[in-house]
């Protein structure tokens, strides 16, 4: 009984194969469009998750706590004094001052962010940051170092030179030279970030000796950073704490709302292509109207019709869904994205040349067949009913 049946699946679905053969060019315009809908979702989604993916694998380097001072909701300079108040707290491995800020370069209209580290000119401790180390070079008494990301060097237009100036506050010129340049692989975080020494960072922002804009405190047990975080905001009034998994926490969001945004747009495209499914399915041409008729002239009962029209459907969304999932996959692997990177990466002028490698995620590849594939068999019901129930005698 299993095996009668199985055979009578396989032949329906032999003749409905062979059906879309003979009516190739018709159900091509239906692959394509469709194909189009899954190409575009996948591609937004699959951009996504790498990028999520890229995040979360550059931001294991940011620190274990980040504390900043806050006045009226917004961010103050703290004093490097307060490390003198945390030194009693047991299990803070290490804190460092440092400053950031952005920097808004009138020339061309881009805002780069500068971080003074307090540690800058030991190499083995920002190391880990990714840097290129450019060769030694005789340093200018009057130039303070500098890391650059790829982007601002570009921005600059350097070339070859090594040396820059920037304004101050008060409009009189900093000089700076170039030591470093941040590596590829983290350009995500980096393309728009200048790195330079504590006082420097200082001087360009026209900020006291002993201010600060943040403390970064080091954990010796991941486990006891929130305990930790806790005692920091007991010991000093009006901080912000920030842990790390904080700080990845507000990335996925960011991505999320963004992506879900997206999808937001995207759908309008999704319903289109549903109703012009419907609208497909309904029309029989009265070529089609004349071989339903023949079938169930020759004994076709109507739930075989119906099976024949599933078939044919399954045949259009898995071609569909194979060609728009493909076309997602080198979309990312050979053009980075382009689509919709600008509108997951935000408003920055320095856009990061990311180079995105697609992550497989079968979450994602469910989420992609529930919204494409599965609303177009259940759009094709119906129709499939309505051609299922024709007359013979109507039709021949």
């Amino acid at each position: 009984m299993a095996g009668s049946y199985l055979d009578r699946q396989l032949n329906i679905a032999d003749y409905a194969l062979s059906g879309f053969i003979r009516r190739l060019g018709r159900n091509s315009v239906v692959v394509f469009i469709f194909a189009l809908v899954i190409f575009m979702v996948a591609s937004f989604s699959l951009t996504t998750t790498s990028l999520k993916h890229s995040a979360s694998r550059l931001l294991t380097t940011v620190p274990d706590i980040t504390v900043q001072q806050m006045s009226a909701g917004r961010q103050a300079a703290l004093s490097v004094t307060v490390i003198e108040k945390l030194d009693g707290i047991f299990g803070i491995r290490s804190m460092e001052p440092r400053v950031w800020g952005y920097y808004f370069d009138e020339n061309n209209g881009a805002n780069y962010t500068v971080i003074g580290h307090a540690n800058f000119s030991d190499k083995a401790r920002i190391a880990g940051l990714g840097i290129d180390f450019l060769p030694a070079l005789k340093l200018d008494a009057d130039a303070d170092p500098a890391v650059l990301g790829r982007g601002v060097r570009e921005n600059l237009e350097l070339g070859e030179r090594r040396t820059f100036s920037l304004f101050r506050p008060d409009l009189s010129v900093q000089s700076f030279i170039t030591v470093g340049t941040f590596s590829a692989e983290t350009s995500m975080v980096t393309d728009d970030l200048i790195i330079m020494d504590l006082d420097s960072a200082r001087e360009l922002f026209g900020l006291g000796p002993d201010d600060i804009t943040d403390l970064l405190v080091d954990v010796a047990n991941p486990l006891e950073i929130d305990t930790i975080a806790d005692k920091i905001g007991e010991r000093l009034a009006g901080v912000r704490v920030v842990t790390s998994e904080r700080i990845k926490k507000t990335y996925r969001v960011a991505f999320g709302w963004r992506s879900g945004f997206g999808l937001a747009c995207l759908f309008g495209a999704v319903a289109a292509f549903f109703i012009f499914a419907w609208d497909k399915a309904s029309g029989l041409t009265p070529a089609q109207q004349q071989e339903v008729a023949i079938l169930k002239a020759l004994g076709w009962h109507t739930e075989d019709v119906i099976t024949l029209r599933f078939w044919e459907s399954l045949i259009i969304s898995a071609l569909a869904f194979c060609l728009g999932y493909l076309g997602a996959w080198m979309h990312l692997l050979f053009f980075d994205g382009i689509l919709f990177r600008p509108l997951l990466l935000g408003w920055s002028v320095l856009k990061p040349p990311l180079s995105l490698v697609p992550v497989f995620s079968f979450a994602d590849l469910l989420l992609i067949f529930s919204l494409s594939v599965l609303p177009y068999l259940a759009a094709t019901v119906i129709p499939a009913w309505q051609s299922a129930t024709i007359r013979p005698d109507s039709v021949i």
